[in-house]
């Protein structure tokens, strides 16, 4: 006898709304609104970026991040592109991008850092970030070592 596995859930409605939530922060940073970047992310949230600088909680996140566009990240925008996106039971994903910080006006180019999302459907079922992981990808290290070692080029473009 074999056991019947429950039918997929159906994510398009939380698919759509994490992409919105990942498009709303981007939108707040080309805006250079820190308080609006920051209320994307859950009261405790962390915000760990490619330099190594740990954010607690959304407030800082978007204090820091104010202090940010009005300094040298101003005229910038954040572009992003999701690239996987698994649900864990229904208030709980991981998404993972690449994108990159560029001015403004800057034609599209390629992406220079990943970012991995932990994000959480809260109480008044909107979804939020409770924690963002940033790297700097390293172009030249990974064609070395794929060269090197072909078995560690990963399946994901």
């Amino acid at each position: 006898m074999t056991a019947r596995q429950p039918a997929p859930l159906d994510r398009t409605e939380d698919t759509a709304a994490v992409r919105a939530l990942l498009q709303r922060s981007a939108a707040a940073w080309a805006d250079g609104d820190g308080a609006a970047y920051g209320a994307c992310f859950t009261e405790d949230a962390t915000d760990l970026t490619y330099i190594g600088t740990l954010y607690r909680g959304s407030a800082e996140i978007g204090r820091a991040h104010q202090a940010l566009f009005d300094g040298f990240l101003k005229g910038t925008r954040l572009d992003l592109d999701l690239v996987d996106l698994r649900f864990y039971g229904p208030e709980t994903a991981v998404a993972v991008t690449r994108g990159d910080v560029r001015k403004s006006r800057a034609a599209p180019g390629r992406p220079g850092k990943l970012a991995t999302y932990t994000l959480v459907r809260e109480a008044d079922r909107q979804w939020r970030i409770a924690a963002v992981q940033k790297t700097q990808r390293k172009p030249w290290m990974e064609a070395i070592s794929f060269r090197v070692q072909p078995a560690t080029r990963p399946t994901l473009p």
